[in-house]
């Protein structure tokens, strides 16, 4: 018959040591880590009948079955199997499952392992492991390893630590050294590469390529190769990049290679220094305002009308024809300027043509009302056709307030200047004045030909 946990907990104050042994080897069988257990009775009973002929009673029969329940472990109670070596599970969390911060085993690296040798009475020699320094006392002496990032292993902290600060300092060589053959790779297609060979000094401190670059720009090669930015920051303009200026400085020299101008205007000098760009750069003068005053000194004139070349050398004495293209690339002088220039020059050549002169103040303050050099030519031509007698009429009639009548007069009408309302009746004046004298003295042929005169002038 199986006993219930109740009549084996009755029986093992009472049984020989063998029976609890017995019990308790029961409760391993099924997994139970403490006597713990439920009953279920079944109970079959027959009929309770008198044997008529053995007069006797059959007693009703029970049997009952006790099934004892398996307690349940927790999962934090056993890792999930055995560690690999160097390795050690630990559970990691609280100790809960399916809730908010539930724990779950973890394998860790075990930090070093050696061997020991055991040192209490009985203990022998064996090998461990151990995730710290120093020694254990009573199972045995440990030793602690230290293993580097490439494997090498070492049992003295002060070598190990010496180790790993060489590998750092390798490391950052390595890096620096990157870092320099990049920028000096970059520099050299420009052939620069000298500017950068002076920092290979910087290599040791492991610099990156944004930080070599900001110790190049502070050195005085670089200061001196690319002059031009320092001026143009002076102006409150942005200092161009490496690449940038270099570009423009090449966008500069196919433009005047493309205009037949000397070789002397964009020759190299030290480091690849061109000199007469720095100014172009500073200035911010882009290619294409380049070959704008290029075209503007060549087509306007080294090639104009001889009297516009002679203007140009009478209104600015220290110009040549060696030195128009000076005028013309001078970043000291705007655009606008050298126009205004030439435009001056047109203005003069203008009243040259007509058999009358004039002064380069007074070219340019026609220009700045805006008269053309082909503006110029006509109007002068006008001039010349009518100033001779409206000057000798002015003269004749000073003494009645109408003169004198010069050829700046003259300007301000044709040209439509300061002066230009004032002018023109000055001259229909002295058209009637002149008119009215012919007419009260000739009579019919007199008027004829003072109207004849009149309609000349």
């Amino acid at each position: 018959m199986v006993q219930t946990r109740a009549q084996w907990d009755a029986r093992m104050k009472r049984l020989p040591l063998e029976d609890r042994t017995t019990y308790e080897q029961y409760l391993e069988s099924i997994g139970a880590t403490e006597p713990v257990a439920t009953s279920t009775t079944s109970t079959s009973s027959g009929a309770s009948r008198t044997d008529s002929a053995a007069s006797r009673t059959i007693p009703t029969t029970t049997t009952t079955t006790t099934t004892p329940t398996p307690v349940t472990k927790n999962p934090w109670d056993e890792p999930p199997g055995e560690a690999p070596e160097g390795f050690s599970w630990k559970w990691i969390g609280a100790r809960s499952v399916g809730r908010a911060g539930s724990g779950s085993w973890k394998l860790l690296r075990v930090a070093g392992s050696g061997a020991g040798t055991g040192s209490s009475a009985g203990a022998g020699t064996g090998a461990g492991s151990t995730a710290g320094a120093g020694t254990s006392t009573g199972a045995g002496t440990k030793t602690e390893t230290y293993t580097a990032p490439d494997g090498k292993t070492f049992t003295d902290i002060n070598a190990y630590n010496a180790y790993i600060a060489q590998l750092k300092a390798d490391e950052k060589r390595r890096t620096g050294q990157s870092a320099y053959d990049l920028l000096f790779s970059e520099f050299e297609r420009y052939g620069l590469g000298s500017l950068v060979q002076p920092l290979q000094s910087f290599i040791v401190e492991g610099l990156s390529p944004a930080e070599f670059t900001l110790r190049l720009r502070e050195t005085d090669a670089y200061k001196k190769r690319f002059a031009a930015n320092a001026q143009r920051i002076n102006r409150g303009l942005r200092a161009l990049s490496e690449a940038e200026y270099v570009g423009l400085e090449d966008q500069y020299q196919n433009v005047m290679r493309n205009y037949g101008l000397p070789a002397s205007y964009y020759q190299r000098g030290e480091m690849g220094v061109q000199q007469g760009f720095e100014k172009f750069i500073s200035g911010d003068v882009s290619a294409a305002e380049l070959e704008d005053r290029i075209q503007t000194a060549q087509n306007r004139v080294i090639n104009a009308a001889p009297e516009v070349s002679k203007a140009l050398r009478e209104f600015y004495p220290d110009i040549s024809n060696g030195d128009i293209l000076a005028y013309a690339l001078d970043p000291d002088q705007a655009l606008t300027n050298i126009k205004r220039k030439v435009t001056a020059a047109e203005i003069g050549a203008g009243a040259m043509q007509a058999g009358l002169s004039t002064s380069a103040a007074r070219a340019e303050e026609l220009q700045r009302f805006g008269v053309t050099g082909e503006q110029a030519r006509q109007g002068f031509q006008t001039i010349g056709g009518f100033l001779p007698r409206a000057s000798q009429l002015g003269d004749i009639y000073a003494k009645q307030g109408e003169g004198p009548f010069t050829q700046t007069t003259a300007e301000q009408e044709v040209f439509g200047t300061t002066g230009a309302v004032e002018a023109q009746r000055k001259r229909r004046k002295l058209a009637e004045l002149e008119t009215a004298q012919f007419s009260g003295t000739s009579g019919a042929a007199g008027g004829a030909l003072g109207r004849e005169r009149a309609g000349q002038f």
